[in-house]
């Protein structure tokens, strides 16, 4: 069975935030620096120690962070949803391209020296 692990560095004012997650067999991962804990599910990246914001299990958001909504994948399929409905909505109504004229050929007239 797989456990899940956070790995934790300490930021500027000195609090554990979550830098890395991920699912082990066996034991916790070996790092060179931080620690490592087991964390409940919903435990996300950016979290810090006691953070009030989006709270879960002793972890949460720091105050004046964005919380959950400000991740990056979140931010990423907000965006793709909004790309795919604004191809979605246009509609082809431009009018086929003009021929080009032809353009006279640049040769060089030649001269008969007699």
């Amino acid at each position: 069975m797989s456990t899940r692990y956070a790995i934790l560095i300490e930021n500027g004012d000195g609090n554990e935030i979550v830098s890395t997650i991920g699912q082990f067999e066996g034991g916790p991962p070996q790092v060179r620096s931080g620690t490592v804990e087991k964390v409940d599910d919903g435990v996300m990246i950016g979290m810090v120690r006691g953070g009030p914001l989006n709270a879960i299990d002793g972890w949460g958001f720091p105050v004046g962070s964005t919380g959950g909504e400000g991740r990056a994948d979140t931010i990423a399929r907000t965006g793709a949803k909004v790309l795919r409905t604004a191809k979605a909505g246009k509609v082809a109504r431009t009018k086929p391209a003009k021929p080009m004229p032809e353009q006279p050929s640049e040769e060089q007239p030649t001269e008969d020296v007699a």
